[in-house]
């Protein structure tokens, strides 16, 4: 995620500064959330969820846990695209910078938060997440 936003960032600063149109810039965080709603959801179409590849390590949910949590992501990032397109359409450029920065962070804050009791619903205990981490191996009596 750093990286496509590190490019998304060098490419439309680069238009920014070379064309002298802030339009590039006040772009780029609707593509980059576009991208990772897309991202998200091409993972959900083909049964890989990429929340799980990515948190796996941190957090063991059941694969519908993990499903439900990926696509409440993917429609947040949609949701946040558009606020970007509906703040920077319609306000002032100092306004916009004062969402993005005071603004995204935050709401992405609760949002994480708000999905606790999902995360605690779909959660599987230490040796439930040993079983489906090695399904091939018999249980021990």
């Amino acid at each position: 995620m750093p990286l496509v936003s590190g490019v998304v960032v060098l490419v439309f600063g680069t238009l920014t500064l070379y064309l002298r149109d802030e339009t590039f810039i006040k772009l780029k965080p609707t593509i980059v959330y576009m991208i990772f709603a897309v991202a998200l959801g091409a993972g959900l179409l083909i049964r890989k969820p990429v929340l799980e590849l990515l948190l796996g390590p941190v957090f063991s949910l059941s694969e519908e846990g993990w499903r439900k949590l990926t696509l409440r992501w993917a429609l947040f990032f949609i949701a946040m695209a558009v606020v970007n397109e509906l703040v920077w359409r319609n306000f002032s450029t100092d306004a916009w910078v004062s969402f993005k920065a005071f603004g995204f962070l935050p709401i992405t804050f609760v949002f994480a938060l708000s999905q606790m009791p999902l995360m605690q619903r779909y959660g599987l205990a230490p040796e439930q997440a040993a079983e489906t981490e090695r399904p091939d191996e018999l249980p021990r009596p």
